[in-house]
């Protein structure tokens, strides 16, 4: 149980998975603003906009900020170290 919330908790990605939540942060953003600004200005309450748009970025950082298993579907395979030789 401690390792599989260890590795959860480690916070590696791969660029895809970077590339991928970049894309979803940047369309929800224009949604949220789109959709928060037309329901405020539709009720004139600045509290309803803000409201919203803070309920949808709270929303926004739980999907994108946790390193779930569908941003790392393609890990990077870095190269072995050469050893070096000592004189």
């Amino acid at each position: 149980m401690s390792s599989s919330i260890q590795q959860l908790l480690e916070g590696k990605i791969d660029f895809e998975g970077q590339k991928s939540v970049e894309r979803i942060t940047h369309y929800a953003f224009a949604v949220l603003t789109a959709v928060s600004f037309v329901l405020g200005f539709t009720l004139q309450s600045l509290s309803v906009t803000f409201g919203i748009f803070g309920l949808g970025v709270a929303l926004l950082l739980v999907a994108v900020i946790p390193p779930w298993p569908p941003y790392n579907k393609h890990p990077v395979q870095w190269l072995p170290a050469r050893e070096t030789k000592k004189e």
